[in-house]
């Protein structure tokens, strides 16, 4: 008992460490300082809607990088001469975002900041003005982060109900995180709204992916899987019922006993306990990071459940779906009410049909997968994207292919 504590101690400190390097990221840690803009400005705000539009009649007006030209086709945004991004490559990679999510309960948010920044190229024309237009760079780079979280928002409203229908969920444990992440929700955009470069976003957001992948690794060790005997013993007996009929929602999860101070449940036979106040703190300090780098948080819900609590990932995605559906709302509303981070309605509807679709898929052939291949998925991704968007965001080059 001392040494669980200990280590729900251990990574509570680590995650606030993270927090700290959010509030440093915030505050211009890991940005060039930007260079003076151009003498020659647009002037109006071209038709474009709320401090967009603004920080557009301030940008420098001509047809090169980092400036607008307002005789351009228009764009992402309605801004003249932005991307305008093919709506079969955004419904497709929207399926897979929806999908991996549903999966895994995680990496529906990162995906979908690969996609907004790397396969659309919106983060590099959002990059272009760094230095001519920094503060429409910033808000660009709202506009990416809020946008993730919608699609992040839809694929776990629907992973969720999928979820608690297939009695995969430990809605007890994702409520507990749910409410603890509504103030990290809200802080961090009020704190942070317009005062993010894409840069510092790429760079940060690389480094929480890389270092929650560090953790997963660690589990996948002889180890890591000692500490997990429970986790593993009940995906072993899951794996053993699927195919048997009304087996999988007979050893589904049940809430056994509850109190203030312990929630116990079982699946699959073996017994799982929790103390409310570690999730509700957890919530927290994970919303407050995902918010920051504008993802919906199960890449770190995820490991909080595995290694904390220590759950087999057969109902881990469940109720972290649970919990960033929650943290989602909350952060989404406070980025548009309080950031005022503009919205391209037509690209995020476009991808919220595609995340809709796989995140039907998921939960479908997730019991398909062996737990152990599910977590190797995670830290596979973990690796790849955080790397390369840390390298990109702090040193100017991804050091993997992107």
């Amino acid at each position: 008992m001392k040494k669980n504590r200990l280590w729900n101690a251990l990574v509570l400190v680590m995650l606030s460490s993270l927090l700290v390097a959010l509030v440093l990221g915030a505050g211009g840690v890991g940005a060039q300082t930007p260079a003076p803009q151009a003498a020659g400005k647009v002037g109006d705000t071209l038709g474009v809607p709320g401090k967009i539009g603004k920080a557009i009649a301030e940008a420098p007006l001509g047809t090169g990088k980092g400036q607008i030209d307002p005789g351009a086709p228009r764009g992402w945004l309605g801004i003249p001469g932005a991307p305008q991004v093919n709506p079969v490559v955004t419904f497709l990679w929207a399926v897979w975002v929806g999908w991996i999510f549903a999966t895994v309960g995680a990496f529906g948010g990162v995906m979908a900041g690969v996609g907004h920044v790397t396969v659309y190229g919106l983060g590099a024309y959002t990059a272009a003005f760094k230095e001519t237009a920094p503060t429409l760079n910033r808000l660009l780079t709202d506009s990416i982060r809020v946008s993730n979280q919608f699609l992040a928002l839809l694929s776990s409203l629907v992973s969720s109900v999928n979820y608690y229908r297939m009695r995969r969920l430990v809605w007890p444990l994702g409520l507990a995180l749910g409410a603890g992440s509504i103030l990290g929700a809200i802080l961090v955009p009020w704190l942070s709204g317009g005062k993010v470069t894409l840069s510092q976003y790429q760079g940060w957001f690389g480094l929480f992916v890389l270092l929650v992948g560090i953790i997963l690794l660690y589990e996948t060790t002889p180890r890591g899987q000692a500490r997990r005997k429970a986790a593993s013993e009940a995906a072993r007996a899951f794996e053993k019922a699927i195919g048997e009929k009304g087996a999988e929602t007979a050893q589904g999860v049940k809430v056994t006993r509850w109190n203030p101070s312990r929630v116990h449940f079982t699946f699959c036979g073996v017994e799982f306990s929790f103390n409310p106040l570690w999730p509700v703190l957890g919530g927290f300090v994970i919303a407050a990071i995902s918010s920051f780098i504008g993802a919906g948080g199960g890449f770190l819900y995820v490991p909080f459940l595995t290694s904390i609590v220590g759950l087999p990932m057969f109902i881990v995605a469940g109720t972290s779906a649970l919990t960033v559906f929650i943290s989602m709302v909350s952060s989404i509303t406070a980025y548009i009410k309080i950031a005022g981070a503009g919205i391209d309605w037509l690209l995020v509807g476009t991808q919220l049909v595609g995340v809709f679709v796989g995140s039907l898929i998921g939960p479908r052939t997730q019991k398909y997968i062996p737990d152990v291949w599910l977590k190797r998925l995670f830290v596979l991704l973990a690796f790849y994207v955080g790397l390369g968007y840390f390298s990109k965001g702090f040193f100017g080059r991804a050091w993997v292919p992107m």
